[in-house]
């Protein structure tokens, strides 16, 4: 008996010390930018497509993948390329592109070689890897931007000075515009990325036609951002827009590769429009625009003719009373291009519409029982539907006829991958496990790389065949946090403030949680649309700040309420002229539920936010200064007025025709209500929420005789980058120990 006592005893003191040798994060650990971030992360693989041959790349070499033995083939290495090259420039094989689906080819990009007198140049680099021939050489301005390549035909799209060029296959650069300055842009983004735009350049499918943005902002007031490095501080004036102001002129050109000479779509007056989501058809003969007003209440499909700039007809209407938001342009069928797929939330959730370009049907207006309208000029059917919505499509199957697509229908929190046919309009999901997955298709769609994370997976890529569901794992990568103090993360619902809708919530207890002690808690917050914070990827997508919190006894609770994304228009739109109303009682709905907890510390409550969080963050402690003891507030709006046309307008109208909105929801009248300890950071030469907004709340507080704090990060904008995020969570960590702990 003593000697099972005694190895009892041996046993428990190991595992005693095994559980106190495990090491603790750092923020160089858990935050990119951090020094150490990359070692501890979960496995990565890199994968690309060359056709339907699956690739896997790695800083040496790429391999085909073979998706019957799962054998892998080197087809190249970095050496040999560069030895193909004459030059060390390639750095890894990652960075090499496959244009072809037929023959061996693969772009690379490397720097030039230039006398001083030269300017910097980059060059493109279309290379044989088999035999080493080089097939084409291009070479653009190193300054260039906005930078796009069309694999058609090789040609380049770019930007240098506000003015956009073209350079063929054969190296030959023509200047499509030559007036450019900061008052005239092209081939740039216009909007300020609203509407799911990226990019201001879109290639014809044959490759030789660029249809591409104009804007004129001269009639935008500049916004003066203010430079440090210079000698004397200078201005550096940053076009903004504010609401109510007067906003952009866009229009539309197509350039002629063949000609040199440049169509302009007949649009009319751009005064107070938008023009958005730019497709072409596969025949190159037709450009199709979504528009609408300043209002965004009323959306149009319009078909323009490429060659002559004629606007031909508005194929499909939809209204809405508050507002339509498209995100995604035509996407036609591969096996029938008289028909295209179009994304519309005209239900009330984000789902898949089959357009039948080619017929025409009596134009009747139907009414929708999301509150809004909509009226077909074509035949429409409706491939999905539910209280869910689609998040983007992956590809299309040509062997089945199908849509690949990813959606929550499973989950609200997940996102798997389904494919819907376009004949029987049978769906089917194609990932096997319930998660967040991403997809990287082949080229004709037969094919998936499936990337999937959940809250017990790491991460895992599977090849997937689209035609039957088959897969089979090519990475399962282990959990890098096995050594570490990770602390205890769960999920769970609660419901809102009007009684019926579930909410989630991510909560992050401390590191050795003891449920008979107290706990300080900081709820993090976001709130707007088009994010979300909780769903069901690794750690429930928790931040590495949260784990480093809790490392150092914090509790942490992060609650997606209404108005966040991924939840259909209705809960989005809560918001809908009166920001900071119905988010905050969701948030204080969070709070009751932390209260009701034995190990919160409700006298030692904290909130942090970014962004829209950083406008919730402050707008909690000014609103309920007796709950939230210490707040940070990074990159904050604090009046909506502040803010630009297309966003704050969207949801919120102009101070207009809705001041009792914008007076609801401004935070400079409410500074004198501050009581706890609070932080804002900013980004000195932030163009995103300008620095008006926190200078005007820290005016309002000396008028009002409150003492909130200031730092600011010079040179940075919205975001702290690399080192600076380091900095920055030192930053906010050390104030909620200084203050909440």
């Amino acid at each position: 008996m003593k000697k099972i006592s005694l190895m009892v005893l041996c046993f428990t003191f190991s595992l005693f010390i095994m559980a106190q040798t495990k090491k603790s994060f750092t923020l160089d650990d858990l935050l990119p930018g951090g020094d150490t971030y990359y070692q501890i992360q979960p496995e990565q693989l890199f994968v690309t497509w060359w056709g339907n041959i699956p690739v896997q790349q790695t800083v040496d070499s790429c391999f085909a993948i073979d998706v019957d033995t799962k054998e892998k083939e080197t087809l190249f290495t970095t050496e040999i390329l560069n030895n193909f090259l004459g030059s060390g420039k390639l750095r890894s094989c990652m960075d090499v592109h496959f244009p072809s689906a037929n023959r061996p080819l693969v772009n690379v990009v490397v720097s030039e070689n230039l006398s001083m007198n030269e300017e910097p140049t980059q060059q493109y680099i279309t290379l044989n890897f088999k035999t080493g021939q080089i097939v084409a050489t291009q070479s653009i301005p190193l300054a260039a931007t906005h930078i796009d390549r069309t694999d058609a035909t090789g040609n380049i799209a770019y930007v240098k000075q506000h003015n956009l060029y073209t350079c063929n296959s054969e190296g030959k650069i023509m200047a499509v515009s030559s007036d450019g300055s900061n008052d005239v842009t092209y081939g740039e983004e216009a909007y300020r990325f609203e509407f799911g735009i990226t990019k201001g350049t879109f290639w014809s499918p044959d490759g030789n036609s660029l249809a591409f943005y104009r804007v004129d902002q001269s009639m935008v007031l500049d916004y003066p951002q203010v430079d440090i490095t210079t000698r004397i501080a200078s201005t550096t004036p940053c076009k903004y827009p504010m609401a109510g102001e007067p906003s952009h002129k866009a229009t539309v050109g197509v350039f002629s590769v063949n000609t040199g000479q440049t169509t302009w779509l007949d649009v009319g007056d751009p005064t107070d429009r938008y023009f958005t989501n730019i497709s072409w058809s596969p025949d190159s003969r037709k450009i199709y625009i979504i528009e609408l007003p300043r209002t965004q209440n009323h959306a149009e499909l319009v078909c323009y003719d490429a060659a002559t700039g004629q606007k031909e007809t508005v194929l499909y209407e939809e209204t809405h009373p508050k507002y339509v938001e498209p995100m995604h342009g035509l996407s036609f069928l591969p096996w029938d291009t008289s028909k295209a797929i179009y994304q519309s939330r005209r239900d009330g959730y984000n789902h898949l519409y089959l357009f039948d370009l080619d017929s025409e049907v009596e134009n009747s207006t139907k009414q929708t029982n999301s509150g809004g309208s909509y009226k077909e000029n074509i035949h429409v059917t409706q491939l999905t539907s539910g209280p869910w919505e689609v998040d983007d499509i992956v590809c299309f199957d040509c062997n089945s006829r199908s849509i690949v697509y990813r959606s929550n229908e499973t989950h609200l929190l997940q996102s798997d991958i389904f494919a819907v046919n376009t004949d029987t309009y049978k769906r089917s999901i194609l990932s096997r496990q319930g998660g967040m997955h991403t997809a990287i298709a082949s080229k004709d769609g037969s094919w998936l790389f499936d990337r999937f994370t959940s809250p017990a997976v790491a991460r895992r890529v599977d090849l997937i065949r689209v035609q039957d569901g088959k897969s089979f794992t090519l990475l399962d990568a282990p959990d890098p946090w096995e050594e570490y103090e990770v602390p205890e993360i769960t999920c769970g619902t609660i419901k809102a403030a009007d009684g019926t809708t579930d909410l989630y919530y991510r909560m992050v207890k401390p590191v050795h949680f003891d449920p008979k002690k107290k706990y300080p808690t900081v709820v993090y917050v976001y709130g707007g649309p088009h994010l979300h914070n909780v769903d069901a990827s690794r750690n429930y997508m928790a931040r590495g700040w949260e784990i480093y919190m809790a490392q150092k006894g914090y509790l942490l609770f992060i609650l997606d309420n209404r108005g966040a994304e991924r939840r259909g228009m209705d809960f989005e739109s809560v918001t809908f002229h009166h920001f900071g109303v119905e988010e905050m009682k969701d948030q204080m709905e969070g709070v009751r539920f932390l209260r009701s907890l034995p190990y919160v510390d409700s006298e030692r409550m904290g909130v942090h936010g970014w962004s829209y969080g950083g406008y919730m963050t402050i707008n909690l402690m000014l609103t309920y200064p007796d709950v939230f003891k210490v707040g940070v507030a990074g990159g904050p709006v604090i009046d909506w007025k502040y803010y630009e046309v297309m966003y704050g307008e969207r949801y919120m109208g102009t101070p207009e025709n809705n001041p009792d909105g914008y007076a609801e929801c401004s935070l400079i009248p409410k500074a004198g209500n501050l009581k706890g300890k609070l932080q804002i950071i900013i980004g000195y030469n932030d163009p995103i929420c300008v620095p008006q907004h926190t200078l005007s709340f820290l005016r309002a507080s000396i008028d009002s005789g409150t003492h909130p704090d200031l730092f600011v990060y010079p040179g940075s904008e919205h975001n702290m980058m690399g080192k600076e995020r380091v900095h920055l969570h030192e930053q906010i960590t050390q104030y909620f120990e200084d203050f909440l702990k």
